[in-house]
Parts: C-alpha cells; structure tokens; sequence
C-alpha cells in the first residue's frame, strides 16, 4: 500500500500536469484562434479581390447595352414573365443552365458574354458534352433564334432549350 506522502506526490505531479496541460491546450487554442482570423482575414480579402458581378447585375447590364425592354427580351428567350421577375427580385434565385443560355441567345451575345452570364449563375460550357458543344458552335456562328438552336439539338437527340 502506498503511504500517504506517494499519494500526497502524486496528487501535486497530477494537479501541475494538469494545470500545464490545460495552459498548453488554451495557448493552442488561442494560437488556432489567431490562425483561424488570420485566414478568414484572407479569405476576406481574396473574395473582394475575385468577385464577379452578380447573375442579376450583368443580366440586366446586357439588356440595358441592347435597349431592348425586359419584356421583349424574355419573350423572345422563351420565359414567361413569373420566371423572369424571380430572376430579376430574387438575388439567390438560380435558374437553370438552359434558362441562362436562352437568355444568352435572346440577348445574341457572343462566345465570351455568354460564358461569363453562365459562370455567374454558376454554369460553363463543356467541351466534353454535346449538348454544350451545339449551345457553343450555335453562339459562335451567330444562330440565336430559340427554335433554330432547339432543332439542330433534336437533330443529335438531345432536350431541347425550355
């Protein structure tokens, strides 16, 4: 058995460990805190350095640039007005890509307006997909009429724009 004085040792060797032990776990803590700020801090930064205008903000500079009203635009993009007023009121609304290439063609950018309209909406062309391929060769040779684009993407069996 062990003597009171052991006991009465190992109480205090337990208590300092203890006590450096939760020492060194706060100054972990507080070093991961100062990490953690540091990093949200670049985060931050590098976010105002990248951001891209929003969908809403380059849809509705595209058709201010045509002086084409909002209703002429989606009509001739084939969306009806209850779509169309989402898009523009509800800035976390995500519409779907085949709605951003008809606008795209509605609005007959090029090649580059339209993959920047898609990448705001959080979409791209692949050049693995036929479909995007049809979408791109379409936008690229100036074929922008909805009926137009949905025949040649029958022709190769795919769904057509909306």
């Amino acid at each position: 058995m062990l003597n009171e004085k052991i006991l009465k040792e190992i109480e205090e060797y337990i208590q300092s460990h203890f006590i450096l032990e939760l020492q060194s776990v706060s100054e972990n803590i507080s070093y991961k805190g100062l990490e953690k700020n540091i990093a949200q801090s670049e985060i931050h930064q590098f976010i105002e350095e990248n951001r891209k205008p929003t969908l809403q903000s380059l849809l509705f500079r595209f058709i201010d640039r045509t002086g084409a009203s909002d209703p002429e635009i989606y009509k001739k993009a084939g969306l009806d007005r209850k779509l169309f007023s989402k898009i523009r009121s509800n800035p976390n609304y995500r519409p779907r890509k085949q709605t951003i290439i008809a606008l795209a063609l509605a609005l007959e950018l090029n090649i580059n307006e339209a993959d920047e309209l898609l990448q705001a909406a959080g979409y791209s062309l692949s050049q693995s997909q036929t479909f995007d391929l049809v979408i791109e060769y379409c936008i690229k040779n100036q074929i922008y009429n909805i009926h137009d684009v949905n025949q040649a993407l029958q022709h190769f069996q795919l769904k057509p724009l909306l």
